[in-house]
């Protein structure tokens, strides 16, 4: 019989929250000012002095990388000269929203935007933003070295629209739709993975993942030969809680661009390769009588999967039933 008895997971982190209902309707666009200068950087912002301008901003850490949304009234966002000197901190954002078009600009290009694509920016250039019905936006704060170690030559797509209407574009765009600083509050996988998971769909939407390690299986037959022993290597690692593509690729001496463009070459990614990996031996488990004496959630904890919930939920979406179920319909 299984337990009932779900083990704690990790606390929730605290999400930072800035709205301008706080505050008088005369005082909200100062107050919004300042708060994207808090939760952001240094920015203008211009939009129309009525009673029915509102804005709002939440953050929440996901492994290396912030998740923000913005939320509020048609506005128009710069980044000035000005602006940018006084920053000591700098980041790369990857901006998306979901429900009107909008139009921006930075080093030297125009992108006009549908719902759904995405945008990346340099907070260490001048940019502008124009959001002229909402300022909805899903915004994704990107150290630099973070993304560099993922696009060779990310100034080659500052300014540039990211299609989120196919292609990898497409997947990437619908793997951003999923994040919230909710999700990031209390994520599903390690914030970590996720990250990656992230970096992997941003080189492919932008065609970077074509550019290879000097030295490290440029050719087809070695990308395949790696993937294969990144999976072989999953299956002795799987029950590692938090296992990460950056251990893996340390572990084979690749790094972990070449590690994700291996998988990706045959139309996989880390983070379900590792998924797959682990409910396979769930599933073996589950399937075997000899097993019966541990409970689900000991069976998750044996394959990586520490969240008791996270692994029935992972049962349901990989076989269509609960880890009890699976095993009564043995």
């Amino acid at each position: 019989m299984e337990s009932t008895h779900t083990p704690p997971g990790p606390a929730p982190t605290a999400i930072a929250r800035w709205a301008t209902d706080a505050v008088p309707p005369a005082q909200r666009l100062d107050y919004w000012i300042s708060a994207i200068c808090e939760g952001f950087l240094e920015m203008d912002v211009s939009a129309r002095l009525d009673p029915g301008f509102r804005a709002s901003l939440e953050a929440a850490p996901l492994g290396p990388l912030v998740v923000n949304r913005v939320s509020g009234s048609a506005q128009d966002v710069y980044r000035t000269p000005r602006a940018v000197a006084q920053s000591r901190d700098n980041f790369y954002y990857l901006l998306r929203k979901s429900d009107v078009p909008w139009h921006a600009a930075q080093a030297g290009r125009e992108a006009r935007l549908l719902p759904g694509d995405m945008l990346l920016v340099d907070s260490r250039f001048c940019y502008e933003f124009h959001f002229p019905l909402t300022a909805n936006t899903l915004s994704i704060e990107l150290p630099p070295a973070w993304l560099e170690a993922w696009l060779p030559q990310p100034m080659a797509q500052l300014g540039r629209r990211i299609d989120g209407q196919s292609g990898w574009g497409l997947t990437l765009s619908s793997f951003v739709h999923q994040l919230s600083p909710e999700v990031a509050a209390s994520p599903p996988l390690p914030g970590a993975l996720m990250a990656d998971q992230l970096g992997a769909l941003l080189a492919l939407a932008t065609g970077n993942a074509a550019v290879g390690d000097a030295g490290e299986a440029a050719s087809a037959p070695g990308l395949q030969a790696l993937a294969r022993r990144v999976r072989e290597r999953l299956q002795q690692r799987h029950a590692e809680p938090g296992l990460t593509a950056g251990a893996i690729a340390a572990d084979l001496g690749v790094s972990e661009r070449t590690l994700h463009r291996c998988l990706a070459q045959g139309g996989a990614t880390f983070g379900q390769c590792l998924v797959d990996c682990r409910m396979a031996v769930a599933r073996r488990l589950l399937d075997d009588p000899r097993f019966d004496r541990l409970t689900g959630a000991e069976i998750g904890r044996r394959v990586g999967l520490a969240d008791a919930s996270h692994f029935i939920r992972q049962c349901r979406r990989q076989f269509g039933a609960t880890p009890g179920e699976l095993r009564r319909r043995r």
